[in-house]
């Protein structure tokens, strides 16, 4: 591990210009981080990511991989799981994005963003450049576009950039809330998906309230499973102690 990880901070900090300064392992890890988070989407060598998959795989062993397989639906075909998104296998995964649909760019960031771009590995950020070039413009808010997920025990990864709440919340903000699940839940199906598991969407970062961002995703992803009869399940993920009290009170009545 300590090989493949000094391989790639070597390889990183030339492509800055920069000397590898001396580390220890934990101090290495972080490094490695940062690089990758401010890596602009290039090609990388064959070499390159064929450690840097070795390395992340390794990483993802340790951390622990939950599969929905052994999750208990907490209603039909609707789950609650507090943990690490990037340690989940399911068919999908919902990044809350920002609109250059790149990634964060800001080094060791805690955003899910961050995480999913980090553990994923740069092809990730690479092949949603290729996105945008395509598309021409930013990527507004409320829609979604879909990715593999290289390293990830997903299969796929749904980007979708949630509403910006500045001053007090109103009724666009809750409707570009919505669409961002409803497009993530037709994207979804489009593409055959059988299980997706949404991360909070808008909250922390975009100041979304938490409570109120938790009765949209209920209301919004039940609407649509009624209206259209699909039959995908659908993970609620929350990482932090506070939203799984929110989502567990909510779904006790499902």
């Amino acid at each position: 591990m300590t090989d493949k990880l000094d391989y790639l901070i070597e390889i990183l900090c030339g492509e800055r210009g920069k000397e590898v300064p001396a580390l220890n392992d934990n101090e290495k890890r972080t490094l490695f981080r940062a690089l990758v988070n401010v890596r602009m989407p290039k090609e990388a060598s064959k070499e390159f990511l064929q450690i840097q998959d070795e390395y992340l795989q390794e990483e993802l062993r340790l951390k622990g991989i939950t599969d929905i397989a052994d999750l208990s639906p907490v209603a039909p075909a609707l789950y609650l799981w507090q943990g690490d998104i990037t340690t989940l296998k399911c068919d999908g995964i919902v990044n809350a994005a920002n609109s250059r649909l790149l990634g964060c760019f800001c080094p060791n960031h805690g955003c899910i963003d961050n995480a999913i771009h980090t553990f994923a590995g740069v092809q990730l950020r690479k092949e949603c450049s290729e996105i945008m070039k395509a598309q021409g413009n930013e990527e507004p808010t409320g829609q979604a576009k879909i990715t593999s997920a290289y390293n990830l025990p997903c299969k796929y990864i749904l980007h979708t950039v949630g509403p910006i709440v500045y001053g007090e919340l109103n009724e666009t903000h809750e409707k570009q809330l919505a669409s961002c699940y409803r497009a993530c839940l037709e994207l979804a199906d489009k593409n055959g998906l059988e299980s997706l598991a949404f991360c909070c969407i808008s909250t922390g970062e975009f100041h979304f309230p938490n409570d109120r961002a938790a009765q949209i995703a209920i209301k919004t992803v039940a609407e649509y499973k009624e209206q259209t009869g699909s039959k995908i399940k659908v993970i609620f993920n929350v990482f932090k102690d506070y939203d799984y009290e929110i989502y567990a009170g909510l779904l006790a009545n499902k």
